[in-house]
């Protein structure tokens, strides 16, 4: 395996040679993000509907951060290069939480469609941008009082000004697998995808301008999908991914880049960004090796061994019974040299190629250019 300090060296040769011209004036004051466990910085646990035990942060903040990972997310990778600090949760209440540069409304287990009784997160999207319009206000009631509170609170400019981010609908996805048939799935997703329109438009009426949606990754090549769906061979592609999870996958993303395109034209006094975060995804699995890893799918934290080291029955950092004996779900020696941390997150060190994926601007639609809001100084 390569060592980590190559790959590193390379990644900074790779930000050294890019082009320069017409990106070093362009910067955001404020970030909001919505979605997923893919971008949670803590909603979920400050909720109190869940918690998270070592291993989790291992890697970074050396406790639990209230990330579904070992260490950093891609979000954090994101604010990181763009000189801005990691969000905090929109319902963080302890430590006296800063949110002047932005609020983190992403939440585990969220989906684009309304929540069911049975869901983990009842943080859909429809809920978390009802979450940003009452913060908003808040927000405004607050600083119209007086400045006390101004070194706590996004500027009234930042809002309008801020960068809107969106990683959100890989649940609905593989939510569905459980319940409906692989043609019941493609259906589903045109009304999907309007409910997304819904949220767009609702924070396009607040004044949001920037906004920045990526699509959803490779969700056939999550060993939490593969235990599950992946036990005849034949369901399997090459890289061992479950093929209809990522068709679906694929097709989703098809439909979401084609109502981005829609938004470019409709909201003309707007800038939208469609990152392909599949592709990304798929070509780190596929050639792990190369990139310095060992394994593509299999868990680093997980209980059962290989091939998977994933059991649906305890999660990461979780001691229970099972057939009659008291186990512990423990991480491997070394993350850095998996893809996949839980079984269904990524860890630390794939978040970070990801990231610096996304940094070249060459998986964006439209790709980098004098409009385009990252600047190319991330600190490994």
């Amino acid at each position: 395996m390569a060592s980590k300090p190559c790959i590193l060296q390379i990644l900074v040769l790779v930000f050294i040679f890019l082009p320069f011209t017409n990106s070093t004036h362009f910067k955001f004051p404020s970030i909001f993000n919505f979605g997923d466990s893919n971008s949670d910085t803590g909603e979920l646990v400050s909720a109190g509907i869940e918690s998270l035990e070592p291993p989790h942060g291992q890697s970074y903040f050396q406790v639990p951060s209230g990330r579904y990972c070992d260490g950093r997310l891609i979000i954090d990778f994101l604010m990181d290069a763009m000189d801005l600090p990691f969000l905090n949760a929109y319902l963080d209440s302890i430590g006296i939480p800063s949110f002047r540069k932005g609020c983190n409304f992403a939440a585990a287990g969220s989906t684009i469609q309304p929540a069911s009784a049975q869901a983990v997160s009842p943080f859909s999207f429809g809920v978390q941008v009802a979450q940003f319009v009452r913060f908003k206000a808040r927000v405004l009631e607050l600083l119209a009082k007086g400045n006390r509170l101004d070194k706590y609170l996004p500027a009234q400019d930042y809002f309008q000004k801020g960068l809107y981010m969106f990683d959100i609908g890989q649940n609905d996805l593989a939510g569905a697998f459980y319940s409906k048939t692989y043609d019941q799935i493609l259906a589903l997703i045109p009304t999907i995808l309007i409910e997304f329109e819904t949220g767009i438009k609702a924070l396009y009426d607040q004044g949001a301008r920037n906004f920045w949606i990526h699509n959803t990754g490779p969700l056939g090549c999550l060993a939490q999908n593969v235990a599950k769906f992946g036990t005849d061979p034949s369901s399997l592609d090459e890289q061992g991914c479950v093929s209809k999870h990522n068709q679906a996958a694929k097709t989703f993303n098809l439909q979401l880049h084609a109502l981005t395109k829609n938004f470019q034209g409709l909201y003309t006094d707007s800038n939208f960004t469609y990152v392909d975060i599949y592709t990304i995804k798929y070509n780190l699995i596929s050639n792990y090796s190369k990139l310095g890893f060992e394994q593509p799918i299999m868990a680093c934290c997980g209980f059962g061994g290989p091939p998977l080291n994933y059991d649906s029955r305890i999660a990461c950092g979780k001691t229970k019974e099972i057939n009659g004996v008291t186990v512990t779900a423990k991480a491997c020696n070394d993350s850095s040299e998996y893809v996949n941390w839980d079984g269904i997150h990524y860890s630390e060190a794939a978040n970070q190629y990801v990231s610096s994926q996304i940094l070249t601007g060459k998986y964006s639609d439209p790709p980098f250019s004098d409009k385009m809001p990252f600047l190319l100084n991330l600190k490994f």
